[in-house]
């Protein structure tokens, strides 16, 4: 792997980097996916990619008993954040690098599925997540799990329903328990793959989702591509 590449660490196939894509495509980098559970997680070379980006899925972070590719890839973003390498978490992404910097990882008090707008703390409206504020765009919740705030962590946003939404740890970590990444254009297999748990959810349904997608996400897009431009320059992943 070069320094001009991406590490995408994927959980299920249509929970990928989304919008992200383009905003890597616009700097001249490239993305490899590692797929879990198909990829041997201890064979990347922590320090290889230029930036490390662990993506969302169904599981738990700490059902490590049911899922043994757990322990590998905790201790991938162990090294890697240790090393101080960019390290990018979104939604189980962001439990797992909670976890590695020794914080609790449980079941929320209320699950949240649907989109709701983000409320900044005050570090938050200083940092490249200004653009994400609630006043600005919505953002897209799917998540049963939350965490506690690590150790050291700047505590970026907040939702009714779940505290720590976002937090940076150093210049080089950034987690969001929400969805800034999603893609309105390929939001249909989310639909399709988590038919079972919007069915499941009272007050949730999959024609009220795909409309608030359509209506919601190009904004959370472009809002989402200046917040990770500007944090890719502070973490350091530079241009071509």
């Amino acid at each position: 792997m070069t320094n001009r590449e991406v590490l995408a660490i994927r959980h299920v196939s249509f929970e990928d980097a989304g919008s992200l894509e383009r905003v890597f495509g616009e700097r001249g980098l490239t993305i490899r996916y590692l797929d879990v559970g198909l990829a041997r997680l201890d064979a990347p070379d922590p320090a290889a990619a230029v930036l490390t980006l662990v993506l969302g899925g169904p599981i738990s972070a700490y059902d490590d008993a049911a899922y043994p590719t757990l322990k590998p890839l905790l201790s991938l973003l162990e090294k890697r954040i240790a090393a101080g390498f960019p390290t990018l978490g979104i939604c189980l992404g962001a439990q797992l690098i909670a976890r590695v910097l020794g914080s609790r990882v449980y079941p929320a008090a209320k699950k949240e599925l649907g989109w709701s707008p983000l409320t900044l703390t005050a570090a938050g409206q200083a940092s490249p997540l200004r653009h994400l504020d609630g006043a600005h765009t919505s953002m897209l919740h799917w998540h049963g799990d939350t965490f506690d705030l690590p150790a050291g962590a700047v505590h970026l946003a907040r939702t009714p329903d779940c505290e720590n939404q976002a937090f940076s740890w150093g210049s080089h970590v950034l987690g969001f328990q929400c969805h800034p990444e999603i893609r309105a254009e390929r939001f249909e297999p989310w639909l399709i793959g988590h038919a079972g748990e919007i069915g499941a959810m009272p007050g949730v349904d999959a024609q009220r989702l795909r409309a608030d997608t359509a209506r919601l996400g190009p904004a959370l897009e472009a809002a989402a591509r200046e917040t990770f431009d500007e944090w890719f320059d502070a973490a350091g992943v530079a241009r071509r």
